[in-house]
């Protein structure tokens, strides 16, 4: 989640587009005359366990999501996706963009009791350009050569040269120093006990079944309204859905299939709100660049061109998103429309084969170069219908013009933990959030393909290093737009990925919460200010 401080114009753009994204909410609106009251208890639900609650070690969503109510930043993206002070409450920055200085609140409290300081600013910092800490978050912070806390209640941080997202960049969790400093970060009991100044405190985490968290009473904001947030692990979206329909689970993603056909009873409609809008997104099948079988971008090439991706949108997402053509969402200002990406050509696939040595077929029809077949492995994560689905249509498109694909569907964190985060995969179909600041460097840049960084597929190329070093190291909109737009064209000619959808986001969640109003940010921007009515209350 990205922006920039100095280019007001072009936030704003930004969220005029997000304005005019399609929002909806289906089903009739709870009733009016419900007040707002403290307690009860919402029960989500996830496919995935959460790996750690420190966040600076966490890369998979699950984490974040849950130490998103644990934690704040110094900064935050409001309902219209503007950043407001959240730990800080203003900001100064000096004329040349290389100065900024956060001046704190006060009175803030970590949920033990002790009250919140620029030194604990200070070491989330450090411990996050610590070498040792195994982070994929490190880099922005690398632009920093001086930071210092000249007094409790002031943080401030010099750059070399300008760097774009500077001030989203604050947005990372801050950590607790009295707790952490002088300890190995990797082997602290925060990561299953955290401790942080957010709206909710930890109480429990039963492995493989749910974390529990409660309200903070001292939080800055003021106390939530709902008492309780358990976060329920259901590796199946099917099971998933039974349970919210039998009352066990009030809040989660639907599918496709399920926001269509299986949500339009009165029942239903009665007893819950759904939403539609695009997510910031997108869903994409990546090749390990380090496997010879992809060495070679006429393979990938081909790879894209097989594949009928408005075959996926209509028959998997059932029209509800749309192509991805590269790493921004359709629409957005980064976004380049002219670029020329590989659509559905199965004879171009079978040509850009041939051109690559592959030639021959053995007699089941698998293409066969040096006597070996062209046979590899997609894996992707249990629990997503619609990434198994498209595994499926994809070997069955791959396997018409030559090549073999064996699908794996793997638990959540066997799926991180022993595959990407050890390198250890052919090719894989993973989403990624968009950010709000186009930079790419953590996920495209060559010097990020260590250990639990985000360029897991080992892409290297010169010019887009020269490109994401640019991009990120001007704050005049224009030439930053030339540098994003030019990556795209890279892209669509070298396919590390095949883009594949940026598909629609479908929360549900039980009628009897109300203070939900839908933004450019989405439904859970303003989560503390939902709320059951009295009567309509059940824990």
């Amino acid at each position: 989640m990205r922006e920039r401080w100095l280019s007001g114009l072009i936030l704003l753009l930004f969220v005029a587009l997000a304005s005019c994204n399609k929002s909806e909410r289906s089903g009739p609106l709870p009733p009016k005359t419900g007040k707002p009251a403290y307690g009860d208890t919402m029960v989500t639900g996830s496919i995935g366990e959460p790996s750690t609650l420190i966040p600076t070690l966490a890369s998979d969503s699950a984490s974040h999501e849950v130490a998103g109510l644990i934690y704040n930043g110094l900064v935050r993206y409001d309902r219209n996706l503007q950043l407001e002070g959240d730990l800080a409450r203003s900001w100064d920055i000096s004329a040349d963009g290389l100065v900024m200085t956060f001046h704190l609140r006060r009175g803030v409290k970590w949920h033990d009791g002790r009250d919140f300081t620029s030194r604990d600013v200070l070491y989330s910092y450090r411990v996050t350009i610590d070498p040792k800490t195994p982070t994929a978050y490190a880099e922005s912070f690398k632009q920093v050569i001086k930071a210092e806390a000249p007094d409790p209640y002031t943080f401030r941080v010099t750059y070399a040269r300008p760097y774009a997202p500077a001030l989203e960049s604050w947005g990372m969790s801050i950590l607790p120093a009295h707790l952490l400093e002088g300890n190995d970060i990797t082997r602290s009991p925060l990561s299953r006990h955290p401790v942080g100044t957010g709206p909710y405190r930890f109480r429990e985490w039963v492995p493989g079944q749910k974390l529990t968290l409660e309200f903070n009473p001292d939080y800055y904001e003021g106390r939530p309204y709902i008492n309780r947030y358990v976060y329920r692990i259901i590796p199946d979206s099917s099971t998933m859905f039974m349970e919210l329909k039998a009352g066990g689970v009030d809040m989660m993603g639907l599918s496709p299939v399920q926001y269509q056909r299986e949500t339009g009873s009165t029942r239903f409609r009665e007893g819950f709100g759904k939403y539609r809008y695009p997510a910031s997104a997108y869903t994409y099948l990546g090749y390990n660049l380090k496997n010879p079988l992809f060495s070679d971008r006429r393979v990938r090439q081909a790879i894209t061109s097989a594949i009928n991706k408005d075959e996926i949108i209509h028959g998997v997402l059932l029209g509800m998103g749309q192509i991805a053509h590269g790493p921004y969402k359709p629409g957005t200002l980064a976004f380049n429309p002219g670029i020329k990406d590989f659509d559905y050509n199965p004879e171009r696939a079978k040509r850009l084969l041939a051109e690559a040595g592959w030639k021959e077929k053995n007699g089941a029809g698998i293409l066969v170069k040096d006597g070996k077949p062209f046979q590899f492995v997609i894996i992707t994560n249990q629990g997503n219908a619609e990434r198994a689905k498209t595994l499926q249509i994809i070997q069955q498109r791959l396997k018409d013009v030559g090549i073999e694909v064996k699908p794996r569907i793997i638990e959540w964190a066997a799926f991180l933990s022993q595959y990407i985060d050890k390198r250890n995969f052919d090719a894989v179909i993973m989403g990624w959030t968009i950010g709000q600041d186009p930079d790419l460097y953590d996920v495209w840049h060559s010097s990020k393909t260590g250990p639990k960084e985000l360029n897991f597929i080992g892409y290297s190329n010169p010019e887009v290093d020269r490109l994401l070093e640019e991009g990120r190291s001007t704050f005049d909109w224009r030439k930053r737009r030339r540098s994003y737009f030019r990556i795209q064209e890279i892209f669509a000619e070298d396919q590390p990925y095949t883009f594949l959808y940026v598909p629609d986001a479908l929360p549900v969640v039980n009628s009897r919460f109300q203070g939900i109003e839908p933004a450019p940010a989405g439904i859970r921007y303003n989560f503390i200010r939902w709320y059951a009515p009295k009567e309509a209350q059940i824990y």
